[in-house]
């Protein structure tokens, strides 16, 4: 295939040139036996990956389409400053640096994530003249730089291979159905899904996964049962060819009273942020306490008021009205035997 002619073609040139640079050594090895043993080693050296290194597949694109390309790394390599390069002349001999993680230059973005110990290559806008040898690479120390993975991308009209939705998102215990497409051309060949993390795929014995050809151009992966774990970049693969999807397993909601968390370690949190909520209210209501009690005193005290001030009113009445009888009493006098009482009216 194409990525594997490169190699060996470019190998074949590296291996040549350490070759001649270790003869020229040989002729004055008097003076430079150490640079000798040190050219031998890198020939060596070369040989070995040549017959071992460097993986290199294919990825088809649809004319003015986008990709996503997954490059993982090993933890150690967190702090390097990882980019994607591009190969005018091959896999492996130049590098056309066309961005830095976390920027985005032209129609390439080049995104770091830590966490994952992986970072995105996305190209957008494709077009046949983006067809051509790219890697994903880091600054090492005592190294140009180290390849973590490479790809050979190609943009066709129709894709020999290309899935239906390269993003896919599932709550926890849910089920995901991946569709993957291929051109007659590949109608007999032997496909897989796998997984980039450790390269391992998935047979059609595997409980919770279902994969299923029509061999009409069409390849059905159905994954049951997910967990947060199988979160993660997956691929259909036939022959060289890679087709990448992001799979996104989100953790199945808790329910803590009318709180919704989405994590099960964040429970504990969520009920301690509660508690702390009531108690800061049960605080404020006691906060409220002393000036209710002012207020009812007040309330006490005008009721009190009012009563006293109705009873006062009411024996002053009381006098008033028992002083009127007493003048009037006053002012009526006997008469003669035999005559009636007589009272002279009592003024106003």
């Amino acid at each position: 295939m194409r990525c594997t002619m490169i190699k060996c073609m470019h190998l074949e040139k590296r291996a040549m040139k350490m070759y001649v640079d270790m003869m020229k050594i040989w002729r004055n090895k008097s003076s430079h036996l150490f640079d000798m043993q040190t050219v031998s080693l890198k020939f060596i050296i070369v040989i070995i990956w040549l017959i071992t290194g460097g993986e290199c597949w294919t990825v088809t694109v649809q004319t003015g389409g986008s990709v996503i390309i997954p490059c993982h790394y090993e933890s150690k390599y967190t702090q390097h400053k990882k980019f994607c390069c591009y190969h005018p002349s091959g896999c492996y001999n130049s590098c056309s640096i066309l961005g830095y993680a976390n920027e985005t230059k032209g129609n390439v973005s080049v995104i770091d994530h830590p966490d994952q110990s992986l970072f995105t290559v996305t190209m957008r806008d494709l077009h046949h003249q983006n067809t051509g040898d790219y890697s994903c690479a880091m600054e090492i120390e005592g190294a140009a730089y180290d390849v973590t993975e490479r790809f050979y991308l190609t943009i066709q009209s129709v894709p020999d291979l290309s899935v239906m939705s390269s993003s896919v998102t599932v709550d926890e215990g849910g089920n995901i159905s991946v569709q993957c497409l291929y051109t007659s051309t590949y109608r007999n060949k032997h496909k897989q899904w796998c997984r980039y993390k450790d390269q391992s795929c998935y047979t059609s014995q595997n409980a919770s996964v279902e994969i299923s050809d029509d061999r009409r151009g069409s390849l059905t992966v159905v994954m049951s049962g997910l967990m947060k774990s199988d979160s993660g970049w997956y691929y259909c693969s036939v022959e060289d060819f890679h087709a990448p999807v992001q799979l996104t397993v989100n953790v199945a909601k808790v329910s803590v009273g009318d709180a919704q968390v989405t994590d099960k370690f964040s429970v504990t949190e969520t009920t301690t942020a509660l508690t702390t909520e009531s108690t800061s209210r049960q605080h404020d209501h006691l906060k409220m306490w002393p000036l209710l009690i002012v207020l009812l005193l007040l309330l006490f005290l005008v009721t009190v008021t009012s009563v006293i001030w109705r009873n006062k009113h009411r024996e002053n009445n009381n006098h008033i009205s028992k002083m009127k009888k007493e003048k009037v009493s006053d002012e009526c006098r006997p008469a003669d035997a035999g005559e009636n009482v007589i009272c002279s009216p009592v003024p106003e």
